[in-house]
């Protein structure tokens, strides 16, 4: 699918990745739309970014957990662009162990709720209420971002950062993802990309990694077979490649992790056998 002159929606671009993904697109062409919600300073910076694109930016203010504000966000689309091609589901809020502690501490009294009604609620309630006008807008495209604590759950090296609601939520997704494609088709296609972990996001530049130790920080990093975390710009390239390339993919999971769910463990030498033939 070419992106120049679609219309893309494009939920958490205040943050690292989400505006890599709005970076990524908006040199391709496509006009954007970014809800905004909270972090008011990397707002102010998203809006410095992409003052220049005004006529083809469209930045607002959205809980996208909110059913009215989300068809509100959308009638303002069709009005501003007049269709909508692509969604990016790019929102969710986990909360990581190591910082959080147990869900049973009195400031943790909303963060099960916060997990799942922000990772899952407001992914369906995004697709959902865009679904309409996609489809009258022609082909298209939507990509859920997920995470490997779908299939990790809060075990294992990656225990210290997925919470049991994140993790809850991220296994839905990939339901939700099979469901999508089977409605929105033909006209829409809908993949989720996985992520492991990736610089801002689980990874290096995140509260959670600075508060690991050392020996932590190297088993999470011995587990991924290519030895260290991703990208924003390597997750971007990513859905670019599900939006503009992948025309014959929906209803998949395209896992992006470095080779953490595969595993660090060694491949050993192969064994002679018992029925090897013996020398004389």
């Amino acid at each position: 699918m070419l992106l120049e002159g679609k219309t893309a929606l494009i939920p958490g671009a205040s943050r690292v990745i989400g505006r890599a993904i709005a970076r990524k697109l908006a040199q391709k062409g496509a006009n954007l739309i970014l809800p905004t919600f909270d972090w008011p300073e990397s707002i102010q910076e998203l809006e410095e970014e992409f003052r220049e694109m005004q006529e083809n930016v469209l930045i607002l203010p959205c809980d996208l957990r909110d059913q009215t504000q989300v068809q509100e966000m959308i009638s303002k689309i069709q009005q501003r662009f007049g269709a909508l091609h692509i969604l990016v589901n790019n929102i969710e809020r986990g909360g990581m162990p190591i910082v959080h502690g147990s869900y049973d501490h009195p400031h943790n009294h909303d963060q099960w709720d916060l997990e799942i009604d922000t990772t899952l609620k407001a992914k369906w309630l995004l697709f959902h209420h865009s679904l309409p006008l996609m489809k009258r807008s022609g082909p298209g495209a939507v990509v859920n971002i997920s995470s490997i604590a779908a299939i990790t759950g809060r075990s294992g090296p990656a225990a210290l950062f997925f919470n049991d609601a994140y993790s809850a939520a991220n296994r839905a997704i990939s339901s939700f993802t099979e469901t999508w494609a089977r409605e929105a088709a033909p006209e829409i296609r809908v993949n989720e990309l996985m992520l492991g972990f990736i610089k801002h996001r689980h990874g290096e530049e995140t509260r959670g990694w600075s508060l690991l130790s050392d020996l932590e920080k190297q088993g999470l990093i011995r587990h991924t077979l290519l030895q260290r975390t991703g990208s924003a710009e390597e997750v971007a390239t990513a859905v670019l490649f599900l939006l503009r390339d992948a025309d014959f993919m929906t209803g998949s999971v395209l896992r992006m992790d470095g080779g953490f769910m595969v595993g660090g463990e060694d491949v050993p030498a192969m064994p002679m056998g018992i029925l090897a033939p013996q020398k004389d």
